[in-house]
Order: C-alpha cells, then sequence, then structure tokens
C-alpha cells in the first residue's frame, strides 16, 4: 500500500513526453495538480482503518493486503465492493475518480490472456506474462489507464481495410525479443497522471486484422509514445475556494514505432480473442460506472435539491417531481449494477451460445445488467443538466466574479441583489451559484457532461449489446403460448427463462 506522495513522487521522476497546447510539460506541472489530487483521493482514502474492508483487498496472486484498484475480482462480493467503492470516491471528489480504468483493464485481459494461451496450447505465455505484471502493479500500487479507443479513419472500412493502416494501432514489425506498434489511441483519460498505459483492441476482428489484436503495457513515459493532452479543471479561484477543486485529463497516445518486449505483450495476432478484450473491457467499465453515476446523481440531486432552496421554491410540487426523477434514475443505475454484480461469474455471453465458462476463474459481471445500467444513466445526462438549469434560472450563467464580491464599491449591493431565501445566509446562496455556475456554464462542465454520456460506450453501444445478447426469441414462444398461437412452447415460461438467463 503506498500513499499519495509516493504516487507524485514517481511521476516526478518519469520522462518528459507530454504535449499541453504545444508546450512539453512535467507531469506534476500545476496544470495536472487538480487531476492528481484527484486521483490521490484514491490513496488517502484506503489508508484510513474504516475504508479497509472497501478500499482494499487481499491479492490472489501474493496474499498481501492491495488498494482494490488493483485487484482482480475473485466473488460478487468482490464486485458489490468495487461499485460501492467506487461511489464512495466518486462523492468524495464531486465527480470522476479517474482510477476506474486501470482496474476494468486488468480484469478484462486477465481473463483473455489466459484463454489465448490456451487457444494456442501452451505456445504462447501471455497469462503469464500478465500476472507477472501485475503483481508489480499491486506491490507497487500503480495507478493503469487503458488505451483502447482508436481514430478509426474511414468508419465504414474494417482496420485492414484503410488506406492509411495505423489509424487503428497495429503491430508493425515482429521481432525474436518483441513487437513494434503504430498508431493513436485517443480519448484515454489520466494517461498524463498513469504509471502504466494497458492497451486493448476497439473492436471485434477478422484474420486479415490479425495485426489489430494486440494488448499490451508500457509505462505512461516509454520510449516511441507521446502524450497530446487536454486538461479539464476549473478556473481558479482567488477569494471564495472551494470544498474540493475536481479535475481531469485526456490524451491522444501517439504510439511512433513503438517496440514492446514479449514480456509485456498480452495478445499479438490472436483476432479470435480481439473483440473479445474490447468488450470485456466496456463490460468491467460500464459496470464501475454503475458506481460511479449513481454518485455523480447524488451530488445532482443534492444540487438540484439547493437550487430549489436558494431559490426559495423547494416546497413546490414541480420541484418534488423533478428531483424523484434525479433519484429514480441514479438508483435504477446502481440496482442494475449491483444485479450485475450478483449475477457475476466466471462466464461471458458469447452469440449463439448463451453464457459459457471464461477464464481461469475470476469473476465478470453479468453483461445485461452492466449494459443497462450503463445506459440508462448515460442517456440522461443532458436531461438532468436541464432539470438544474429550470430549477436555477439564468443567475448561473450571468452570476459576477469573484473580485465583483471583494470591491467595496459593489461587494455590499451584490449581496443584497443575491438573497433569495430568507433562512439561508447570502453569503452560502453566492457560493452555491459560483458552484453551480461551474457545473452548468464551465467548459469543465461541458466537458463532463459529454464525458458523462460517451464514458465507456455511446448509448447506441449499450442498445446494440443489451438487444443481441438478451434472449428476445424466448419471449416470443411466451407470448405464443399465452395467446395459443401455433409454436408457442412451454419451455419458454418465465421461470425457464430466468434459468436460462442465469
Amino acid at each position: 500500500m503506498k500513499t499519495k506522495e509516493d504516487y507524485i513522487q514517481r511521476l516526478a521522476k518519469m520522462k518528459r513526453n507530454v504535449y499541453v497546447d504545444g508546450e512539453l510539460i512535467d507531469r506534476t506541472d500545476e496544470l495536472q495538480m487538480d487531476c492528481i489530487n484527484t486521483i490521490g483521493t484514491t490513496y488517502d482514502e484506503a489508508l484510513k482503518p474504516e475504508n479497509q474492508d472497501l478500499c482494499t483487498a487481499i491479492s490472489h496472486l501474493t496474499g498481501e493486503r492491495i488498494n482494490r484498484f488493483t485487484h482482480i475480482h475473485q466473488s460478487t462480493e468482490d464486485l458489490h465492493k468495487k461499485q460501492d467503492m467506487t461511489r464512495m470516491l466518486c462523492q468524495k471528489v464531486g465527480g470522476c475518480i479517474q482510477r476506474c480504468m486501470g482496474i476494468d483493464a486488468a480484469n478484462a485481459i486477465y481473463n483473455v490472456s489466459y484463454e489465448a494461451d490456451r487457444m494456442n496450447n501452451g505456445a504462447t505465455e501471455y497469462h503469464e506474462n500478465f500476472k507477472r505484471w501485475l503483481v508489480r502493479f499491486q506491490t507497487e500500487d500503480l495507478i493503469g489507464c487503458c488505451g483502447q479507443t482508436d481514430v478509426k479513419g474511414d468508419r465504414m472500412l474494417r482496420p485492414a481495410e484503410q488506406p492509411d493502416p495505423s489509424v487503428y494501432v497495429r503491430i508493425k514489425e515482429r521481432l525474436s525479443d518483441g513487437i513494434v506498434v503504430e498508431g493513436c489511441k485517443l480519448h484515454i483519460s489520466e494517461a498524463s497522471v498513469a504509471d502504466e498505459i494497458l492497451v486493448v483492441p476497439t473492436r471485434a476482428l477478422r484474420p486479415q486484422d490479425k495485426d489489430y489484436a494486440v494488448s499490451f503495457a508500457i509505462p505512461g513515459d516509454w520510449d516511441g509514445l507521446k502524450q497530446v493532452v487536454t486538461i479539464h479543471s476549473l478556473r481558479k479561484r482567488e477569494f471564495f475556494k472551494r470544498g474540493f477543486a475536481e479535475g481531469s485529463t485526456d490524451s491522444y497516445l501517439i504510439f511512433d514505432n513503438c517496440f514492446i518486449p514479449w514480456e509485456r505483450v498480452f495478445l499479438a495476432g490472436e483476432w479470435q480473442h480481439g473483440g473479445v478484450l474490447a468488450l470485456l473491457f466496456a463490460l468491467f467499465h460500464r459496470h464501475s460506472y454503475s458506481g460511479c453515476k449513481p454518485a455523480l446523481g447524488d451530488i445532482l440531486l443534492g444540487t438540484a435539491a439547493l437550487a430549489a432552496e436558494v431559490n426559495n421554491i423547494h416546497k413546490t410540487s414541480h420541484v418534488r417531481k423533478k428531483l424523484a426523477e434525479i433519484i429514480m434514475v441514479t438508483e435504477l443505475g446502481y440496482a442494475a449494477g449491483y444485479t450485475a454484480s450478483s449475477l457475476g461469474g466466471p462466464r461471458v455471453f458469447m452469440p449463439g451460445k448463451g453464457f459459457i465458462p471464461y477464464g481461469p476463474g475470476s469473476y465478470i459481471p453479468h453483461s445485461i445488467y452492466c449494459n443497462v445500467g450503463r445506459c440508462l444513466t448515460g442517456e440522461a445526462v443532458f436531461r438532468e443538466a436541464e432539470i438544474l438549469c429550470d430549477i436555477a434560472g439564468g443567475v448561473v450563467a450571468t452570476f459576477p466574479h469573484e473580485r465583483d464580491f471583494v470591491n467595496p464599491e459593489t461587494g455590499p449591493q451584490l449581496l443584497r441583489y443575491t438573497k433569495r431565501n430568507p433562512e439561508m445566509p447570502v453569503e452560502d446562496q453566492a457560493q452555491f451559484w459560483r458552484f453551480l455556475g461551474d457545473r452548468l456554464c464551465s467548459a469543465k462542465g461541458g466537458i463532463s457532461n459529454v464525458g458523462s454520456y460517451h464514458g465507456g460506450g455511446s448509448p447506441i453501444m449499450e442498445q446494440i449489446a443489451i438487444t443481441t445478447q438478451y434472449d428476445i426469441e424466448s419471449r416470443k414462444k411466451l407470448v405464443r403460448y399465452i395467446a395459443g398461437m401455433s409454436g408457442g412452447d412451454r419451455e419458454a415460461l418465465s421461470h425457464e427463462i430466468l434459468k436460462k438467463e442465469k
């Protein structure tokens, strides 16, 4: 178990390969500190005795106590705790905790590397490579991120058909001691402040796409890797400080003839497993979303309720209806994730086969419920922003700057005309409008909404997963039987459907 200070010291020692707005910066540059402090919360909270059960686990590889963000799920209880840990930590920082991609990618690769070796009848050592990497990841309490999304080029063409073959990250050359990769992964959260980058494919692949079936892990400052970063932080406050200043970053990861030694390679050409790995990472990440999005729902609910209170309209029926809407989406998203944990196991859904045993025995959340929860809460993002805008009114967009409130020529009058609820200190009312302006009207607020909608897969991707994995045909047979139509089948009765899908 490490500390936030250990983490920052590691970042300070890394080589410079991070570019921001045309400049090469150190990882501990002040521009990145809000994000670093956000991730640092995962270290601070894990070291508190009262959080040991939730934020730490016992490694199944070493028997040592580790941060749960480096753990491979061994039970439904692990899945439940990961979800609850994520919700608690996101509440602490008021937004994304920025560390879930590492655990989600690790769990996906752990399973797929095992199956790829099994298919290869021992000719490869991907799983042993990964376990050795994982022991270090756990022992040193490292931060990991996942490089999945490719540039994709022409969306109507598959990887091997692209005019530029490197619009998907690919194996450019195979050497006796490793592989050389080229391409770009984009939208990669926290890569600029991560110790290790885990790379996985972004889609299902065909035999002719085998060079794109590649997975590996490298340090964030690896030779042949450049990061072009956008940093998402709120405007600094000079006089009226925030309780916590959450931050995040996203990188374009450019692999330029980047050499990866075999001991860091976990998939190299096994195209049959490329799509499974892509889907498994997405699945684990959507499960994380059932912890973080309920936390954001908690923040949204409190914000909407306070906006109503500041405006002194908190007892009206239309406000109650809007609060109920936020609560329902929040808790249905959490319930879907909780069900996905409860029905989790060492198995995956394969089209045409249903759920089959998969991996070396670690636990995978139930895919239908992960996708249902993620789709439901993702689609609600802009509706929830609309609710906040409706209850708050226009003041969040035009609220004066800090210095106007400390200027003796304008400050007293501004406080006088800020007051709406006679039962609440006017200074608190002013501070709330600053906070809600951050949420609704800042660049980071807008970016967070887009991230909440698309992160972990856009709703259309969850809809595809839900409709292709759900047993619609058995429901048709059920209705045929009840309606007395031909082709009715008693085997499709509801208890049989539930049995089949568990």
